[in-house]
């Protein structure tokens, strides 16, 4: 199981009731953090989710409502006693960024491993049971959206391993996924476990226009959070102008791609009641939710298999 939760919804600034953006994933006790705008810590608090194993830490881009909170964010999981290292991930300009932000935080009690991403296309990278697919998208500056992949490991299959004549002794490192020399022969995974199963995708997009590349990008994720910076279709020409979405445009993307649930995210200020627009979405993808600051949903693995 996944637990997922929209720390928080506004861009541009924060406005009463609302927080800027930022949004943590938990699975199996440790955490990965995108973005990180003001009010990042008091939703954490609010929620009482504990942040010294918080691991990696990916930022979209770098305009100061996606990383102002980052300093005082490094200074309290300093306070909580952590000593493991953290990842950050970034865009071009991250060590320039990070290394201005330490100077009003300049000794923490751990390593940061910064990953910093240049020129346009996608990558991959995998920090602990966190497989991070990244793709360069279309905003002012440079700008990345993360696809996060959860892989559900294959159940032990007994009656196969008996029928490969697997000698009992091998079974419970093949079932962890080494390979076994023996002599002359060769044990491996395949041997003794069983179909692979759906694992749990969970795909981020802000800010950016709506790219082509993204339909692939975020295919059949179980949950897509996505840039809404205005309601209205009426607001398409402002929303091309400074490299933002509509809701329309999101819910087209979620379409497409086939995703399970659409999360719309980074409110204009401009936009008090994003709710008021919900239609514009639900018309074209009828599984679109609102996203509002501290959204809690966790996330299971479905029974079927690939």
């Amino acid at each position: 199981m996944l637990d997922l939760c929209l720390l928080g919804c506004g861009g541009s600034m924060p406005v009463p009731g609302r927080y800027l953006t930022s949004m943590i994933v938990s699975y199996k006790g440790r955490k990965l953090l995108i973005d990180c705008g003001e009010g990042t810590q008091l939703s954490l608090k609010i929620l009482g989710w504990k942040i010294k194993n918080i691991d990696v830490i990916l930022f979209t881009h770098f305009h100061a409502d996606h990383i102002a909170g980052l300093p005082g964010l490094l200074l309290t999981i300093a306070n909580s006693g952590r000593t493991e290292p953290i990842s950050i991930i970034g865009p071009e300009g991250l060590l320039k960024v990070i290394n201005g932000l330490r100077v009003i935080a300049p000794v923490l009690p751990y390593k940061m491993n910064l990953i910093e991403l240049y020129g346009k296309g996608s990558c991959y990278k995998k920090i602990g049971d966190f497989n991070i697919n990244i793709l360069s998208v279309d905003h002012g500056i440079p700008c990345l959206a993360y696809s996060l992949d959860i892989v559900r490991n294959r159940k032990f299959d007994r009656e196969k391993a008996i029928k490969n004549k697997i000698p009992r002794r091998f079974w419970s490192k093949l079932q962890k996924g080494e390979v076994v020399r023996n002599k002359d022969y060769i044990y491996t995974p395949d041997m003794v476990l069983g179909h692979k199963r759906r694992g749990l995708k969970i795909s981020y997009c802000t800010d950016s226009r709506p790219v082509e590349e993204l339909v692939k990008f975020i295919q059949y994720s179980n949950v897509f959070i996505c840039e809404g910076m205005y309601g209205d279709d009426e607001s398409i020409e402002k929303a091309i102008r400074y490299k933002h979405m509509v809701f329309s445009e999101a819910a087209l993307l979620a379409r497409r791609a086939e995703v399970g649930e659409l999360w719309l995210t980074h409110f204009s200020p401009s936009m008090p009641e994003p709710q008021l627009y919900l239609e514009n979405a639900r018309e074209i993808f009828e599984n679109t939710i609102i996203g509002e600051d501290r959204y809690v949903k966790s996330i299971n693995f479905e029974d079927s298999q690939e």
